[in-house]
């Protein structure tokens, strides 16, 4: 399994809190590259909720790994 921003951004709009299962539906429904639904196939799942994408992929980028200050914009 391998993630990249670009796939990640799939599912930047998923509904969350979502299942595997879920999540893998709407990837399918809004045409996701079919690596989307792959990852979302290779995770190991017991039923749990994902609250974002960070519990699926931990390194994804956050707002505070990005190095500007708001307030000089």
């Amino acid at each position: 399994m391998y993630w990249t921003l670009e796939l990640a951004s799939y599912l930047s709009d998923a509904p969350w809190p979502a299942t595997k299962e879920e999540l893998i539906d709407y990837a399918i429904r809004t045409g996701a590259p079919m690596e989307v639904v792959e990852n979302l196939q290779e995770i190991e799942d017991e039923g749990d909720m994902y609250e974002s994408i960070d519990e699926i992929w931990p390194d994804y980028p956050s707002e505070e790994d990005y190095l500007w200050n708001e307030d000089e914009y």
